[in-house]
This record gives C-alpha cells, sequence and structure tokens, in this order.
C-alpha cells in the first residue's frame, strides 16, 4: 500500500489517486521511492535524477512535425517531456555549482522548459510526470490545496487541431465567428450600428482645393470676405474691407512639398476653422499616412513659437478613442500638428449619406443608433476632463467611424479648463451660450455633446439660428413627442444654466446607457427577459398587486458618502430607535445620514420630520434629487398625489434613463388622474427590464380594470411570467375580473382554467371556485338562454353548477378543522344541490 504524499495526509494511494485528499498518487516505482517519506535523499554534490531513460546520445523530439531534440528530458525547442516514465522534478543537489537557490513557499521551480514552468505554475500534471511530492515546490498544501483540485487533470474530448489530425481530416485556422460578435463594438451590445467602409488615403484628396464662396469669411471680424460681385469671382486672397486684416484660402501647401524634411504632402483633405488640412506620407515611418493640420497664428515668429508651446500638452493624450498626435512642426514660418490619419467616414458623412439616398429628404439616424454613436465615443470625454482639458468643439464632423470603431478627431480646439488666454473655438449651434462671457468647462462640452445628440437623432432646423441656445417646443418635435426620455435628457444636457447640465460625462454615460435599454425595447415585441442593475436604484419590491411607497425602488446608498462606513456598521430594526441612534451617534451629517433619517421618517410616518429633513439636504445642495425622491415617497405615502406626481417629476428629469422614477411617476399619475401617462409609463418600464415586469403589468392591470376594458385587463396580467413571485396573484386577480368585467359561461370558464394554472393552496383555490360556479349559476338563471359550455369538470347547466358548487362546499367542509365551520359548509353544500323528486 502506497501512503499519500500530500502533507498531514493519512489516505492511501488507491488506483492512482489519494483515497481521502484525491491527489494523484505515483506513476512509477521510482516516483514511489521518491514520493515516501523515508525516501533515501542523493548525496551531497550529487547530478539531478534525469527525466528519462538515459541514450547514448541525443534523441529527436516525438512529437509531430518537430525538429528538436531532447535535452535533460526535454525538447529544446517546443518543450514537450521526453516519453517514459519521468521523475515529478529533478532532485535538486544540496551542494555544488549547479544547485539552485530555493523558490519561495508556492512558486515553481527554475526549470529551463516553459512547458514545464507552465505545469508547475498550474499545478496540471504533465502527460508522463508523476504526482508531487512532498519536497517538490509544487506542494502548496493539504486537502484544500487547488495544485490537486483543479479541472485540468480531468479528461477532455478533442477539439481543433487535435481532432482534425485523429480524424484524418486536413487541420486549418478557423477565421469564420467574429462577425457575428463584431456588432457589439458600437452599441454596448444591445444594437447593431453598421460598420463604415475605410476610406482610402489617396482617394480622399481633393481634386480641386477650394473653400465654397458662402463659408468665406474674416479670420480676425467674421465678415463675409472673397464674394463675387457684379459678375465677378471672389478673390481667394486679399484684406477685409472692415477690419483690414489679410486672409487667404488658397493652400500653402501643394503636393510634393516635404515638411520638415520628412512629411512629403500628397494634397489637401479639407479646410477647417484653423486653415487647411494635408494629407502626408511620413517618409521616416514606412511611408505611414499622416495629416498635417496648420496652426493659427503661424505668420509671427513669436505666436507661432508660443502656439507650439502652448499644443505641446496634446502630445500627452493617449487614448483609443482619440486620433493621435505625432509632432509639432514648422515650414517656411509656418506650424503644423502631425497627426494620425483615420481613413473612415464622419458622422456628419453618414447623414450626407443618409439625405442623397433619401432623395434630398433629410433622413436622422434612428434614436438608438444615435445614441450609441454618442455612448461610445463619451468615455474619451471623461479622459480629457481628468486631464483638466476640455474639447470644446465637439460635432458630428469631428467623429469618424472606421470600421466597427470611432475616433474623436481635430484636437485643434482642446484647450485647458484653467485656460484664461488662448483662443476658444467652437461652432454655431453647437456651442453653449455661456463660453462667450465665461469661458469653455466641462458643462459646456456636455452641451456639445447634447446638441450633437439632437442632430444626429432629428432635423434640427433652425439650430444654428432660432434654436441656437435652446431646444425646439415638443409640440413641433416628433422625436420628443415619441422619445419622453431622450427629451428629458436632452433638456438637462442642453440646459441654460450650465450648473444644471449632466456633472460629469461618466453621469451622461450612465443614463445614456438606461435611455439605449429603453429604446431597444421598444422596439421588440413583448416584455423584458433581462434586467440590468442600476447604480443608482435597487430593484422594486413588488410582486403581487399593491403597489406603496415601501413597494418602490430603494435607493443604492453612496460608498463615496465620509460617513458610510459608520452607516453599514448600524443596524437597529426599529425606524424610532434607530432615528436616535443617527441623530445621537452620526459622526456627521452627510446627505447619506440624512436620507437614512428621511427613511426613519418615512417608516415612522411622520411626514413632518421628512419635510424637514428634505429641506435639509436641499439647503446644503440644491440639486440634491434624491432629497425630492424622499418627497415623493412621503406624498405617496400621505396621499397627496399631486405632490408625489411632481416630486418624481422632478427626478425623471435629473436622471431620464433610470426606471425607477418612471414606476414611481407611474403610480402617482394612477393614483391622481392622468391614467394615460401612467400606462404608457407602466409599459415602458415592462419592456424594459424583467424586474419590472410584475409591478408595471398589475399597473396597467388596475387601469384597465377601472376602465371596464376585460381584454386589456387581462392582457396586461398575463405579462407577468410564470417564474415571478407574483404570478399566482396574477392568475387570482384573472379569475375575479372575469367573474367581475365578463358574463359569458366561456368567461368563466376561462376564470376556472386560470386558477388552475396557479400555484394556489387547495383552500384559497376551493373559494375562488366556489365564486366562479356562483356567479355562473346566477348568469344562467337570470339568462338561461346563454350558450352551454363546460366548466372545468361540470356542465354550465343549473344542475351542472349545482353540482360543483356542493362538491366543492364539501370538499371545503372536510379540509376545515373548526366544527362550526364544517356545519356551515354543510348546510351551504345541502342548500345548493340539485333536488331529485325521489
Amino acid at each position: 500500500m502506497i501512503r499519500c504524499s500530500q502533507p498531514g495526509c493519512s489516505g492511501s494511494v488507491v488506483d492512482g489517486w489519494c483515497d481521502v485528499c484525491g491527489s494523484p498518487g505515483p506513476r512509477s516505482a521510482t516516483d514511489a521511492a521518491q514520493s515516501a517519506p523515508d525516501a533515501a535523499q542523493p548525496p551531497a554534490g550529487a547530478a539531478p535524477t534525469s527525466a528519462g531513460p538515459t541514450s547514448g546520445g541525443p534523441r529527436p523530439c516525438a512529437q509531430p512535425g518537430c525538429q528538436g531534440t531532447l535535452v535533460d528530458g526535454w525538447c529544446d525547442v517546443c518543450g514537450s517531456p521526453a516519453p517514459g516514465p519521468a521523475t515529478s522534478a529533478p532532485v535538486t543537489p544540496a551542494q555544488g555549482p549547479a544547485t539552485a537557490a530555493p523558490s519561495a513557499a508556492g512558486a515553481p521551480a527554475p526549470s529551463s522548459s516553459p512547458s514545464a514552468a507552465r505545469r508547475a505554475h498550474t499545478g496540471a500534471p504533465g502527460p508522463t510526470a508523476s504526482a508531487p511530492s512532498a519536497a517538490t515546490p509544487l506542494d502548496t498544501g493539504g486537502v484544500g490545496s487547488t495544485v490537486t483540485r483543479g479541472s485540468s487533470r480531468l479528461d477532455s474530448i478533442q477539439l481543433g487541431s487535435a481532432r482534425a489530425r485523429t480524424s484524418g481530416s486536413q487541420a486549418t485556422r478557423r477565421t469564420t465567428g467574429s462577425a457575428r460578435l463584431r456588432h457589439a463594438r458600437i452599441g454596448a451590445g444591445l444594437t447593431r450600428v453598421p460598420p463604415a467602409p475605410v476610406v482610402d488615403a489617396a482617394a480622399a484628396v481633393m481634386v480641386d482645393p477650394s473653400v465654397p464662396e458662402r463659408r468665406r469669411n474674416c479670420p480676425s471680424c467674421g465678415a463675409p470676405v472673397g464674394r463675387s460681385r457684379e459678375g465677378r469671382p471672389g478673390r481667394a486672397e486679399g484684406f477685409c474691407p472692415q477690419c483690414r486684416s489679410p486672409y487667404s484660402f488658397t493652400p500653402k501647401l501643394v503636393a510634393g512639398d516635404l515638411v520638415a524634411g520628412q512629411y512629403q504632402v500628397a494634397g489637401c483633405l479639407a479646410h477647417g476653422g484653423m486653415g487647411w488640412i494635408y494629407l502626408a506620407r511620413d517618409k521616416n515611418v514606412s511611408d505611414r499616412w499622416v495629416v498635417l493640420k496648420g496652426l493659427l497664428n503661424s505668420g509671427d515668429a513669436d505666436a507661432l513659437a508660443a502656439a507650439i508651446s502652448e499644443s505641446q500638452f496634446l502630445a500627452q493624450v493617449e487614448h483609443p478613442l482619440i486620433v493621435e498626435i505625432y509632432n509639432f512642426v514648422t515650414h517656411e514660418g509656418a506650424g503644423y500638428i502631425v497627426m494620425e490619419y483615420v481613413g473612415g467616414r464622419s458622422l456628419k458623412d453618414l447623414l450626407k449619406e443618409r439625405m442623397r439616398t433619401a432623395g434630398g429628404v433629410y433622413d436622422p439616424l434612428p434614436p438608438d443608433q444615435a445614441i450609441a454613436y454618442v455612448l461610445e465615443v463619451l468615455p474619451a470625454f471623461q479622459y480629457l476632463h481628468d486631464m483638466g482639458l476640455v474639447y470644446c468643439d465637439f460635432k458630428p464632423d469631428n467623429v469618424v467611424q472606421v470600421g466597427d470603431a470611432l475616433k474623436l478627431i481635430d484636437l485643434g480646439g482642446v484647450r485647458r479648463v484653467d485656460d484664461q488666454d488662448s483662443a476658444i473655438f467652437g461652432t454655431i449651434g453647437y456651442q453653449a451660450p455661456e463660453v462667450a462671457s465665461q469661458g469653455t468647462t466641462v458643462a459646456s462640452d456636455i452641451y456639445t455633446v447634447g446638441r450633437t445628440l439632437m442632430v444626429l437623432g432629428a432635423e434640427f432646423r433652425g439650430y444654428q439660428t432660432t434654436y441656437q441656445f435652446s431646444l425646439p417646443p415638443v409640440a413641433e418635435t416628433e422625436l420628443f413627442q415619441e422619445h419622453d426620455s431622450l427629451f428629458r435628457l436632452l433638456s438637462r444636457c442642453c440646459a441654460p444654466d450650465p450648473a444644471d447640465r449632466f456633472a460629469s460625462a461618466d453621469e451622461l454615460r450612465v443614463q445614456l446607457l438606461g435611455l439605449l435599454r429603453e429604446e431597444v425595447a421598444a422596439r421588440t415585441t413583448g416584455t423584458a427577459l433581462t434586467s440590468a442593475a442600476s447604480v443608482l436604484f435597487e430593484s422594486p419590491a413588488a410582486s403581487a398587486d399593491t403597489l406603496g411607497w415601501a413597494d418602490l425602488p430603494q435607493l443604492r446608498a453612496d460608498s463615496t458618502d465620509p460617513q458610510h462606513t459608520w452607516l453599514q456598521s448600524t443596524s437597529v430594526p426599529d425606524p424610532r430607535e434607530r432615528l436616535t441612534v443617527l441623530e445621537r451617534d452620526a459622526p456627521g451629517r452627510s446627505a447619506e445620514v440624512l436620507l437614512a433619517l428621511c427613511r426613519c421618517a418615512l417608516e415612522i410616518g411622520d411626514r413632518a420630520l421628512l419635510q424637514s429633513y428634505v429641506g435639509e439636504l436641499l439647503a446644503v445642495d440644491p440639486w440634491e434629487w434624491r432629497a425630492v425622491w424622499m418627497a415623493g415617497l412621503g406624498a405617496i405615502q400621505s396621499g397627496d398625489h399631486a405632490a408625489a406626481s411632481a416630486s418624481f417629476n422632478a427626478v425623471y428629469g435629473q436622471v431620464p434613463g433610470e426606471l425607477a422614477p418612471k414606476l414611481a411617476l407611474a403610480l402617482a399619475c394612477e393614483q391622481g388622474s392622468d391614467s394615460d401617462l401612467a400606462e404608457s409609463l407602466y409599459r415602458r418600464c415592462a419592456s424594459t427590464d424583467a424586474n419590472y415586469v410584475s409591478p408595471a403589468a398589475f399597473g396597467l392591470a388596475r387601469i384597465r380594470a377601472r376602465a371596464g376594458d376585460l381584454a386589456g385587463s387581462l392582457e396586461a396580467l398575463d405579462l407577468v411570467p410564470a417564474t415571478s413571485r407574483g404570478y399566482a396573484d396574477s392568475r387570482r386577480l384573472r379569475a375575479q375580473h372575469l367573474i367581475v368585467l365578463g358574463g359569458s359561461m366561456e368567461d368563466y370558464a376561462e376564470a376556472l382554467r386560470s386558477i388552475e394554472a396557479a400555484r394556489l393552496g387547495d383552500a384559497e383555490r376551493d373559494r375562488l371556485t366556489v365564486d366562479i360556479l356562483d356567479a355562473a349559476l346566477l348568469a344562467r338563471q337570470r339568462r338561461p338562454d346563454l350558450p352551454p359550455t363546460t366548466l372545468g369538470a361540470w356542465r354550465s347547466t343549473e344542475d351542472g353548477l349545482r353540482d360543483g358548487l356542493e362538491s366543492t362546499y364539501r370538499r371545503m367542509a372536510r379540509r376545515t378543522s373548526d366544527r362550526d365551520e364544517r356545519t356551515r359548509l354543510v348546510d351551504t353544500a345541502n342548500h345548493v344541490r340539485k333536488w331529485s323528486r325521489t
């Protein structure tokens, strides 16, 4: 019997494995000898034991196709072990020049074979290696060790090249499979955005580089220049008639020019706010394509030096979504930024292409695709903002799609947040109204993002004139009428006061992601089958017909709050005692502490106390929407539906991508007088997130039932999935609605079928059966002409219904343990049973 080699294990090796800890046993006599606790150690200076049988010379590797030879038991090319029995590891000599330094505990011993080191690290025995002995560094512990419990020791079905070799088929590299996954790159895996074709750089060069007269304006004062007069074409170069500043719209570089001895110009790509943009080849780096963009004020040497110095920080910008800056160079007194060439299609070009396809009619992007584009580029904005930079001039022209990826281009307008001196670049219709007086900020970048999203998703007429600093009315904008959440998000992005906008690109991204889920769900039939966790709200607790303030989603704790740790360690079930502890022992009255106090006031039912805490929160931070959420819960609790609606509507405007405010607002509208809006919000919740299906479905059923719409109420209750805790309640309500709102025998039969499918107790099922049969009997007596049918096991005739009632009452009597109740049930059964003449 061979003992297990694992330290502390008393098991024995049976059929190659330990019968206690499951560790592999030795696979040869040599291994067994080495694994035994009393195995003799080699003398000092002895050579390591060979990993394989010795031979007169080097042997070739046994692996098919490998040209290596076996050295010290391992192939010197592919790292495969020598065939035949091998020891688990070379025995390290105690002394001598070949002695290796001992490894740290649990670390693999040095090895000349990569595969050997890999096996030592993972703990998986090789094809011919024996179990690790107690002396090897592979041993990391006893029974719980992952070294011997890993799945790599199990057999596995051959796949891929191994299966191709053994089956005789030709092994080829698999090249399919990525097309199905590629659509997840833009759209967060929720929607698919068509990829953009790659544009050949040489084909992008302008044949006739010129600026249309309508776009010629003085760079100093903005006055129109270079315009046609009396049939004569305008001049491309000259002096402004108003401010006398020089202007030029002719390219300064031509094909073949070598800039800074490195960049050979191929031609012009476009004309932008800072002048001409050129395509060139980098002769020092494999002739790669680059873009040269001129620097303004480069005519003066001092101004040029200052411009280059100010732009040096752009070289530090490194982000996969932002075009890379390679260099800053001068040529004939002019300065240029050398940038990565992005050979794709801008979103502006995409809109132009859609317009051409639509016959000249503006064809905006579907809302989900417009959101997907903006959502994809927002991490680049957060990166710039974290570096203390603002982009300033975001618009569809500056986002390029290359295949299935996006790039933010044109960094010429990027500046530091605290920069008070350099020129500000922007575009009318996208630039925030406060920029002219207050400069650029993170909030002004958020404004440009909102305006860009609006232009992508709708025909935004007058966005550079009438609505330069506002959004068009909802009544005139189809996009806003059909996509309320998108309107609320754009309203916050483009708020006139910068403080009312989203505080960061990350905050906007969280809401935009929720909005994308909602938009995609709206195009999908049926209810939501999946759920996505919110970073702001818990899932709703309601799963039955009742929906109160306590059933609405709770706020998630803010882990960044200074008192978060203390609050997590404080657990007092009784709300009054908890209120006392919070008031007495809290280290500070942070937002989370005040929200916890609000919760206590809600559980106590003291609305006045709740209002005092809400007021304290809003006095510290007037944008604290969580305080308004708490006020809305208090209004629901006290039946003040108007106040609840106003509170939840305000929260909806602050976090338009969240479903919790929509569910709460739907409840307030349902209990108030706006059932149409409530129904719309309930349907949106049910289609977007699986956790919201049940409370939304019950809300829809209540609205439809109050309107006397039997079919609508049944349709709503059928939305509740069979896996929900509220499924039994939905079947019960379904039966009750059929009894109250129905009237035909088929309605009563359907009511019986509803409770048969529900997970109800026997007593409750019998009570509902009695209600259904009693209603059917009454209907039969009032209208004997109703067509007969079958209700469960009984015919819908008067005698059949009486039989059903009698048998159900007697079954209820047998089940009850109350003697008086049993007597009453038997008397009732005798009363309703059919009477015979004999």
